[in-house]
């Protein structure tokens, strides 16, 4: 009884943390061309509102998202991101299975903010992603997760500097 008592509170808690977006909001804004050669990736910070996935997605999400930015973020002064995700779709298995393909897609804004006090936005934009399910195979036993936020961290890459952090081929999860 304890135990599904502390489980209740503690989802409790997750759900309105969640809820609360970690982004400043406003119009979209480039980063500074100087910051683009030298940010290096700090912290990557995840909020939503509610999204339809597995326990797991923030976790999946900030990985894949973390290491294509680190991919592109290659300088020597840290800047943090902070994502505010807006919409999740997945392909579903079955339908992917019917059909020989679908889509999975993810939006959201992307706030780069630099450490300390003030903790200043030094840039924000949208993303919106679509990616293949990878055909029947894929879309049967492929991580749609894995898929989609990698496609995001590599739209921030392409977005914020102007490079996609991966070559084209199958080392990914995307091919792209």
């Amino acid at each position: 009884m304890k135990s599904s008592v502390v489980a209740v509170a503690a989802a409790a808690l997750l759900a309105t943390a969640a809820c609360a977006p970690v982004i400043e909001g406003g119009p979209p804004m480039d980063l500074p061309p100087g910051l683009q050669e030298t940010a290096q990736l700090g912290s990557v910070i995840v909020s939503s509102d509610w999204l339809e996935a597995e326990e797991d997605f923030s976790d999946t999400f900030s990985d894949e998202v973390g290491e294509e930015l680190a991919r592109c973020m290659h300088g020597t002064a840290p800047v943090d991101v902070r994502i505010h995700l807006d919409d999740l779709d997945r392909a579903g298995r079955l339908e992917t299975l019917l059909r020989g393909d679908g889509v999975h897609t993810l939006s959201g804004t992307v706030e780069f903010v630099l450490p300390g006090p003030e903790r200043r936005v030094v840039g924000r934009f949208p993303v919106e992603v679509g990616t293949s399910a990878q055909g029947r195979l894929g879309g049967l036993l492929g991580d749609r997760q894995m898929m989609v936020s990698e496609e995001f961290g590599r739209a921030v890459c392409d977005q914020a500097f102007g490079r996609n952090p991966r070559t084209r081929g199958p080392h990914n999860a995307t091919r792209g």
